[in-house]
């Protein structure tokens, strides 16, 4: 009781300052704490679902790694695999070695090479869904209306400033001070590995938006210094690929504590999620432009992250698996 009666004196002081301050503004200024309070209970609604989904997992760990190794036995275990084995020996012994842990072509090769699957079949499928206007289209102009209607001049302020964080400008800053610091401590394999990110992803999203050439979305002049193409959206591609490479190198190098090293992963995603929407909001992109962005950004991070692993472990002096006798 005391803490709500608390809670709501501050709020009644804050609100009626700021009344008083704004006066005949109040119904507008109260449309703007509601929009700010709603995003505010989504975002704290999203980082403790996933710390509560982290937790969970962090206490089950041992059960289902043990559940997971259990069920792979009894897939191993089948008399089809066990004969597979026996036939093809060394087909088997490869591709067992691709599933093995500490090995410098083994199991982060591997889900590197998925995701970056992943990532090519998301963005030809939406590439595919914009060349041929299909529904998905349709769902990018329903949207763009949508938050055209709800847009207020506050919400424009702070999401292009959101939008600043993933502007060639911002990630070309991160670029050059984050190498500086890599030259100087000789890492020459996460420096060349880094430099690769971000030069790649920016030819890529030139590249991309050359071949399909998608015009922007009506009104989005308004925020752009400089004509470009639609699609994919680069300030969606370029943040993925700078923030994900930057908390890579942050957890490679510097943040070894795991709680300190999840919550830089999921700022990082916070920060580029909001990068996007930003793009939505101020109208300068479609729906589909910010998911073909990610897209192509997690094929080519993933890329870059799998061969940097395999650079590190090569030059550690990892050899690769060795091929087992079948028995």
């Amino acid at each position: 009781m005391l803490y709500n009666a608390l809670g709501a004196a501050c709020w009644a002081v804050v609100v009626g300052a700021l009344g008083y301050v704004f006066g005949r503004n109040l119904p507008q200024l109260e449309h703007y704490i509601g929009q700010a309070s709603l995003a505010g209970v989504l975002l704290v609604a999203l980082v403790v679902g996933l710390a509560l989904g982290w937790r969970w997992f962090e206490r089950n760990r041992a059960l289902l790694v043990e559940r997971t190794q259990s069920s792979w036995e009894q897939v191993l275990a089948k008399p089809a695999l066990q004969q597979l084995k026996v036939r093809y020996p060394h087909a088997w012994t490869f591709v067992a070695a691709r599933f093995a842990r500490g090995e410098y072509l083994g199991l982060h090769l591997t889900i590197g090479f998925a995701i970056s699957l992943a990532g090519l079949w998301l963005f030809g499928a939406v590439t595919e869904d914009v060349i041929h206007h299909d529904p998905l289209t349709q769902f990018d102009v329903t949207l763009l209306e949508w938050l055209h209607a709800h847009a207020t001049p506050a919400g424009y302020a702070v999401f292009n400033a959101i939008s600043l964080l993933g502007s060639p400008v911002t990630l070309t800053i991160l670029a050059l001070a984050v190498g500086f610091v890599l030259a100087a401590r000789r890492e020459r394999i996460l420096l060349a590995g880094w430099l690769a990110a971000f030069a790649g992803g920016g030819l890529l999203d030139v590249v991309l938006k050359l071949v399909i050439r998608r015009p922007r979305p009506p009104g989005a002049a308004a925020f752009l210094q400089h004509f470009s193409w639609s699609f994919p959206s680069g300030h969606a591609m370029a943040s993925l690929i700078g923030y994900g490479m930057l908390a890579y190198v942050l957890t490679l190098l510097w943040i070894h504590r795991r709680s300190a090293q999840i919550a830089v992963v999921l700022g990082a995603a916070l920060l580029i999620i909001a990068i996007g929407f930003s793009r939505l909001y101020l109208g300068v992109h479609y729906f589909s432009d910010v998911v073909g962005g990610y897209a192509a950004g997690v094929l080519w991070l993933s890329a870059c992250i799998s061969g940097l692993e395999v650079a590190r472990r090569w030059g550690a002096g990892l050899p690769p698996a060795v091929p087992s006798k079948a028995p």
